[in-house]
């Protein structure tokens, strides 16, 4: 849902989510406690600008209006 709101439809779900995993599962244990992703999004200005992106709810409107 993230990818569609925010226009990432570049890659498929599964790469997605590797690419998510690779940046923040800091330990590599293939599981994101709440700690790591805060932290891991606080780092990354990318994913904090996706993240924001996906709660402002405007690129929604945008792409229902574009169809």
């Amino acid at each position: 849902a993230i990818q569609a709101i925010n226009g990432y439809t570049n890659m498929t779900a599964e790469e997605f989510t590797n690419m998510i995993f690779q940046k923040i599962d800091v330990n590599n244990d293939g599981e994101l406690t709440l700690e790591e992703f805060i932290n891991g999004v606080e780092k990354d200005e990318d994913l904090m600008e996706l993240i924001t992106k996906s709660f402002d709810l405007s690129n929604v409107l945008k792409v229902i209006q574009n169809g």
